[in-house]
């Protein structure tokens, strides 16, 4: 199954306006900060969840996915590969609409349980990217 149909990634970039955003770091050096912050100044919600971090772009951090205020449309993840599979459980759990595992983020067990559970999924690509892309 691929992970990267381009009418699923323009799915969740129309539907999903509320990104949870496993593993963001408060360092502008890091891509989760730069791919956020993007996103964030597009118009989207970003919900930092990163149990080391306090306050990411203005937003209160959170340590998981449970302790969320409001539900995310989208669980971005960037984490490791191998930590994947437990986040997107957690995705699948919360009945959110849709998981992105960031570019270098491969699990396809962890996303083919994801897509059997119906969310929308794309695998290996980069969200800052994509919405470049069809945003042209």
């Amino acid at each position: 199954m691929s992970f990267s149909d381009p009418t699923t990634i323009e799915r969740i970039l129309t539907e999903c306006r509320t990104i949870a955003v496993v593993g963001l770091s408060s360092n502008p050096i890091r891509p989760s900060y730069g791919v956020s912050k993007y996103m964030q100044d597009h118009g989207y919600h970003i919900l930092p969840v990163n149990p080391n971090e306090t306050e990411v772009l203005g937003e209160r951090a959170y340590a998981d996915l449970q302790t969320l205020p409001v539900q995310p449309d989208l669980v971005n993840i960037f984490r490791r590969s191998e930590d994947a599979g437990a986040i997107v459980d957690e995705a699948i759990a919360l009945n959110v609409k849709a998981v992105w595992l960031q570019e270098g983020v491969i699990d396809e067990a962890a996303a083919e349980r994801a897509a059997d559970a119906d969310l929308l999924v794309v695998m290996d690509r980069c969200l800052l990217k994509e919405h470049l892309r069809i945003n042209r």
